[in-house]
């Protein structure tokens, strides 16, 4: 059957939501749609229809995102789903690649997005891009190792986040493109960050910021909330739940995770969604205490190779020849010859032989510089045909800091 895809009116819009209500299994609260569909960009939200009926759904959220070298437009697909009555007919694949040939169409070169199940993106040409790391910190145990940074002009200022929200947004945006992964933030989505209805507390508590400053202004800030909590014996045994904590030094960084983890009555820090190579590990003077789950977090999709590749630095310079795999974006199967130093990048189609042949996810997966191409090889999952040469890509598309986007979008 064939499933008819456009972008939805603004009145279409409920029947949009109902879709994305059954395929998360998601009960909204109205003031919640309606926070949601304050940011919908209508013209970049399509549905496939069956009849009059919405039967998938798919949206973007427009921003730039830091990439290693610097800031790009990037496609943020969102609010991918599908009626459980209408899986296994192809309408999710039929509406990847419109969506793909609409950025494309648009000049956007990457798009990213976070997944629901990490099983179902690769097949379109995502590849796993950045992880992320939920922490669980016994204050007990939270010490620092003794050299940790310490400024005596540092003060802490406790605050209602809403009364400070121009502070908040202008640090954010201040370290914005310190790390690769992180973009920027509409009104809507610190709307979001800052939300404090009941059913956005979910039981822990109202959203409470504190900052770190000196003579010059704020240095860093921390948003978290906090579940009070006794145990049997009448000892204080609260959970501290982190949202968010960003600094634009090391000193500031210190001083705000000291002040979490030595809350009164909070037993335990929690915190989801954590860079890889947070600071924090390194901190702790006895780091088995921190306890992580790891996860994947971003999945990003190059659109546009050559235009990709020409859009971001490399950690050391590189000349090497790739055949790119790719039946879902077909202009992107071929070879690219890839010439990187500092001056530049410069990728152009090439009918030379390939040094390494590879699916398009592969060059997703290290395109913010987390990925490992050498793990890629050995799953065998890319194919070198020039010994070193996986090797030399992956350092040149290696980067510090790791990738990470820290808010889902």
């Amino acid at each position: 059957m064939s499933y008819p895809i456009r972008p939805i009116s603004e009145d279409e819009w409920q029947a949009f939501g109902d879709v994305l209500a059954e395929g998360f299994n998601w009960t909204p609260n109205p003031q919640q749609q309606e926070r949601y569909k304050a940011g919908t960009e209508f013209d970049r939200t399509l549905a496939a229809f069956d009849g009059d009926t919405i039967a998938g759904v798919t949206g973007i959220h427009s921003f730039a995102m830091t990439v290693p070298g610097g800031p790009i437009p990037v496609a943020g697909v969102t609010a991918v789903s599908v009626l459980p009555s209408h899986r296994r007919r192809g309408i999710l694949s039929s509406l990847m690649r419109r969506q793909l040939a609409d950025v494309r169409d648009r000049g956007e070169a990457v798009a990213a997005l976070y997944a629901s199940e990490a099983g179902i993106y690769g097949r379109f040409g995502y590849g796993r891009a950045s992880d992320d790391l939920s922490f669980t910190i016994a204050k007990a145990n939270s010490a620092f190792v003794k050299n940790a940074p310490v400024d005596p002009a540092l003060r802490l200022r406790v605050a209602k986040p809403a009364d400070v929200r121009g502070e908040l947004e202008a640090l954010f945006a201040s370290v914005l493109a310190e790390r690769p992964g992180r973009y920027t933030r509409s009104s809507h989505m610190w709307d979001g960050v800052l939300a404090d209805e009941e059913f956005d507390q979910q039981g822990n508590g109202n959203l409470r910021s504190i900052l770190a400053e000196d003579s010059s202004g704020v240095r860093g800030y921390a948003l978290f909330r906090i579940k009070p909590s006794w145990n049997e014996n009448g000892i204080p045994d609260g959970v501290l739940w982190l949202h968010e904590l960003y600094t634009a030094d090391p000193a500031a960084y210190a001083l705000l995770w000291r002040s979490v983890l030595e809350r009164d009555l909070v037993s335990t820090v929690r915190t989801w969604g954590r860079p890889v190579d947070d600071p924090i590990i390194h901190l702790l003077a006895e780091p088995r205490q921190l306890k992580a789950r790891w996860a994947d977090e971003l999945w990003v999709r190059l659109v546009e190779v050559g235009k990709a590749l020409e859009s971001r630095s490399y950690a050391v310079p590189v000349d090497i020849v790739i055949e790119v795999l790719d039946d879902v974006c077909p202009w992107n199967a071929g070879r690219w010859r890839l010439t990187a130093d500092a001056s530049g990048a410069s990728c152009k189609a090439t009918d030379e032989e390939p040094s390494v042949t590879l699916p398009v996810s592969a060059l997703g997966a290290v395109y913010l510089g987390g990925g490992s191409l050498g793990g890629l090889q050995g799953a065998g999952l890319l194919t070198e045909h020039t010994p070193g040469a996986v090797r030399s890509l992956g350092a040149a598309m290696s980067w510090d800091p790791k990738p990470w986007a820290g808010l889902t979008f």
